[in-house]
């Protein structure tokens, strides 16, 4: 369903530098838009649709998502207590985090994809934009209607119905299109992300009518609580953790140098992954904890990211600690997961539970773009070079450090009531925005940078076969 592009995408190949140069001689002649041919047009056309859900998705991780975020623990550390804030504005935080920052990062990535098969000639550009407009009104409508309380029983019935919407004319136009080799050469990687995409359709249609259900009958724009911690282990554990899988399936061998993957171990992890959300859904917390446990070891073993290297890693314009951080991420997924056993036994406050889910979002989902998207976007986007490696190092350095600082405090805090916790959550959430700030500003001047059709055009060296 979604289809990446060359492992080594990130360095131009032959035929890029050969269009870069036939393009340059084009503009000088007569002009660009007299012989520019269709696969030409729909690489521009792809770069541009997921350089503006990347744009919506860095957006949507600052303002409504972090800084939220950052002041919601300012307003608990205040009061000392997680209740004196609104539920709805938590919901509203975490609705940015996953679907309008994530979210929109695999929309992108998807609709990308479509120009490296082999099977389509055209872009579909009009759908590709209808889906990120109803993607990006969902979002910010949800987040609106979550703080504001403004009409919400009409904006979140339609933010759920634009985010479905959105969705699906994303699920509809890449399910049609296949690899070159057909259904039967399809990777493991494939399947794990084609899997993680009918959970995320089937996530997005139950958010749908849970909103419909909240306009009609609810007294305020809060979710219920245990249905929200449903809905959000559903999304996390069914389509965030195992869609990483899939691409660190695709990716890890390659660019870190791991041993090959073993897709026995991958789909044995999913498997166990949905019977703890079903488990879930039958409020056995418990047993899914248990179970969320064996996936994460058996995700480990499956990677193989523990074990020695066999090929030295590809850190060419980033930074050299990308395979470290890549392990770094598996250790949070696993401290997750082992937090959330404690929780299901101990938790009294909301602590325990905080703790496990921010390990596994920040820690293991955040880490993990983090790290692999300043690898492979700038590639995605016009085959750039990463602004800055120092940025690179420093935004998943702090990350590390304000995960690692609210992880331990969160259970201090609000189950134990010590003091020094409470003053140290904010604390955890400023490194923590500094981080993606880090992060977002590097790949906004990652952006900003000529794509390599018109790098190499102007540079005849580097068209002639030199690296950027």
């Amino acid at each position: 369903m979604i289809h990446c592009p060359p492992i080594d995408a990130d360095l131009p190949s032959l035929e890029e530098r050969w269009q870069g140069h036939r393009m340059q001689k084009a503009i000088k002649v007569t002009g660009i838009n007299s012989i520019e041919q269709p696969h030409i047009r729909s690489e521009r056309q792809s770069q541009t649709l997921i350089e503006a859900f990347l744009v919506s998705g860095l957006f949507f991780l600052l303002l409504p998502g972090t800084f939220l975020g950052v002041w919601n623990l300012i307003g608990i550390s205040r009061r000392q207590a997680l209740a004196a804030l609104s539920p709805a504005w938590l919901e509203a935080h975490g609705q940015a985090q996953i679907f309008g920052w994530v979210g929109s990062f695999i929309l992108g990535i998807g609709f990308y994809s479509l120009t490296k098969m082999q099977s389509i000639r055209t872009f579909p550009v009009r759908k590709g934009w209808a889906s990120w407009s109803f993607w990006t009104a969902g979002v910010v409508l949800r987040w609106l209607g979550g703080v504001t309380g403004w009409e919400w029983r009409w904006v979140l019935p339609a933010s759920g119905l634009f985010e479905l919407v959105g969705f699906l004319l994303f699920f509809l136009t890449v399910r049609k299109h296949r690899p070159a080799d057909g259904p039967s050469g399809k990777a493991t990687w494939m399947l794990l992300v084609i899997l993680s995409t009918c959970v995320f359709l089937l996530t997005l249609v139950i958010n749908a009518v849970v909103l419909f259900r909240l306009a009609v009958s609810g007294s305020t724009p809060a979710v219920p609580h245990l249905l929200d911690l449903q809905l959000v282990t559903m999304a996390i554990w069914g389509v965030l953790v195992p869609t990483i899988w899939g691409f660190n399936a695709r990716w890890l061998q390659i660019f870190a140098g791991f041993q090959q993957p073993r897709p026995t171990w991958l789909f044995a992890a999913y498997g166990i992954s949905l019977t703890g959300i079903a488990l879930v859904f039958f409020d056995q917390w418990g047993i899914s904890a248990l179970l969320f446990v064996a996936s994460a070891l058996t995700s480990i073993q499956g990677l193989r990211v523990w074990r020695r290297a066999v090929q030295p890693a590809k850190v060419h314009n980033i930074h050299p600690s990308f395979p470290h951080f890549l392990r770094v991420a598996y250790v949070w997924l696993l401290i997750a997961s082992l937090l959330g056993c404690l929780a299901a036994l101990r938790d009294h406050s909301g602590g325990l539970w905080g703790a496990s889910r921010h390990a596994l979002t920040v820690g293991f989902v955040a880490l993990m773009v983090f790290t692999i998207g300043q690898r492979v976007l700038p590639a995605f986007c016009g085959m750039r070079v990463l602004w800055s490696k120092e940025l690179m190092f420093w935004s998943l350095t702090l990350l590390n450090l304000g995960c690692l600082l609210r992880v331990g405090m969160e259970p201090l805090a609000y189950e134990l009531d010590w003091q020094i916790a409470w003053r140290l959550l904010p604390v955890s959430g400023v490194i923590e925005l500094t981080a993606v700030t880090v992060f977002a500003l590097n790949l906004v001047g990652t952006l900003m940078q000529k794509p390599a059709h018109l790098r190499h055009a102007s540079n005849p060296v580097s068209s002639a076969g030199g690296l950027p």
